[in-house]
């Protein structure tokens, strides 16, 4: 044995302070979106299943645990049944998970009832996924949780996951949990069930409620500076918060999880690439000509990128459409966080006197928005471009229903002259409605494309709303 149990122990139980009736320091008082259904397939599975939280590095899994434990020893579980142990740990990684089990129960002996098994940053233990399915399978009374900051934890090995794992992916702050943490004042909003609610509005209500949300413009921006990652959230000082997150992602993300997780050796291309995609959030990638400019091949860029989305830094958007017309086609790419290019680039409130940069934040910041509120539907997402370079920036399908969602920031007041894009898309496809997120907050109303009616809504509303979970297929 690498490591001797009374030193492995002694480790466990500074992890673990609840065996020795201590509470848990520095637990937040807010609880992120993604919590209740973590706690429920703890508490009352559904399936038996594990939990798989999935996210990037420092978005508050580790807090979720934490949390989740805490409510454990609320309940009633005998803090002896709850093991939380973190991968990131020398003397953990050192000794393997099994030596870490073995040690947990020399010391204390498993009691009636289930096991609590809250294990972070699994992708640091050799072989978890044949372990966490042969646990599954064969040892129903343990419940267990994984964290992880790679993609690979839900791809790798799909078939041996298919019906043994939840998932869960956790995000960056969404626009309401971040003026939630910050305790933000917000001011008393109609909850939506869907997106499509105000469409039945009167325009006086409409009207009403951008008056009460105009404060939220502000907030709005102020997190478009700092970004949806905790700990830089909840800094005052804008500098500090975008240099705290891009030390994160640069020197941690890119440096370190690139080469531990997935053998990466050419570490200056892959932050060069990154970089080229922050200046150029939310646009179409020309492999070849981006391929030339980093001289690195077109297969290298594809693959950066595809590492960049199994790190949980981007998504990904093909164009839509169908056969050639996708498979001959670029594809689009959002950073994962508003504030990451503005981070990485150190802009400062500089950012909210770039049209051009603020436009592309607001861009990042909804499509992370819908595309989180509606990830457990499978809705697929993609952009289009049509004749003239016109294009409709996100577009939502779900079996034949197709919404699409067009965003300008840049523009105070949005008529049909700025929706030619839209216009051809909605009569191309035969829409029956479409959304386009706006700036002002007087901008809030229902304007006619052709025979689709399309709902404008303020970016700071929109955002808001969308912070609450919508998963019910219906926009």
């Amino acid at each position: 044995m690498l490591v001797s149990s009374q030193e492995l122990f002694a480790v466990l139980r500074r992890f673990n302070p609840w065996w020795t009736g201590a509470a848990i320091p520095g637990l937040p008082p807010w609880k992120r979106s993604a919590y209740p259904e973590l706690s429920r397939w703890m508490l009352t599975p559904p399936a038996p299943r594990a939990v798989l939280l999935s996210g990037a590095r420092q978005v508050g899994k580790t807090t979720l645990l934490r949390q989740l434990a805490s409510e454990l020893v609320d309940s009633g579980v005998p803090p002896s049944q709850i093991l939380y142990l973190t991968f990131d740990q020398p003397l953990i990684k050192l000794a393997g998970l099994e030596s870490a089990l073995r040690t947990w129960r020399e010391f204390h002996p498993p009691r009636e009832g289930p096991e609590y098994l809250l294990l972070d940053e699994i992708q640091y233990s050799e072989g978890w996924q044949t372990w966490l399915k042969h646990e599954v399978d064969f040892n129903p009374a343990r419940r267990i949780t994984v964290t992880g900051s790679s993609q690979p934890l839900r791809t790798e090995r799909a078939e041996s996951g298919i019906g043994r794992w939840h998932t869960i992916q956790l995000p960056t702050l969404s626009f309401r949990e971040y003026l939630q943490i910050r305790n933000t004042p917000v001011p008393e909003l109609p909850e939506l069930r869907s997106l499509a609610e105000p469409r039945n509005w009167t325009a006086q209500r409409r009207i009403a409620v951008s008056e009460t949300a105009r404060p939220l413009t502000a907030w709005f921006h102020e997190y478009l500076l700092r970004g949806g990652f905790p700990q830089a959230a909840l800094l005052e000082d804008i500098e500090l918060s975008q240099k705290l997150t891009r030390e994160d992602i640069v020197d941690r993300a890119l440096r370190r999880d690139m080469t531990a997780f997935f053998g990466v050796r050419r570490v200056l291309e892959l932050e060069r690439l990154f970089l080229y995609l922050c200046l150029h959030d939310g646009g179409i990638v020309d492999v070849p000509t981006l391929a030339s400019s980093l001289q690195v091949s077109a297969q290298s860029v594809n693959n950066f990128v595809d590492l960049l989305e199994a790190s949980h830094l981007i998504y990904k958007l093909r164009p839509h459409g169908y056969g050639k017309e996708v498979l001959r086609g670029k594809y689009k790419v959002y950073l994962a966080d508003p504030a990451i290019a503005g981070s990485v680039m150190l802009r400062g409130r500089d950012l909210l006197e770039d049209g051009r940069a603020l436009g592309a934040a607001v861009e990042a910041a909804f499509f992370k928005h819908v595309f989180t509120s509606y990830y457990e539907v499978s809705i697929g997402f993609s952009f289009w471009r049509g004749k003239k370079e016109r294009e409709v920036d996100i577009v939502a399908s779900i079996g034949d229903l197709i919404v699409p969602f067009e965003v300008k920031y840049a523009t105070s007041s949005v008529g049909r002259d700025d929706l030619k894009g839209l216009g051809e898309f909605c009569q191309q496809r035969r829409v029956e409605r479409a959304y386009v997120i706006t700036r002002e907050m007087s901008d809030f109303d229902i304007v006619e494309l052709g025979a689709t009616p399309v709902l404008k809504i303020p970016a700071p509303l929109a955002c808001y709303w969308l912070g609450q979970p919508m998963r019910s297929g219906k926009e």
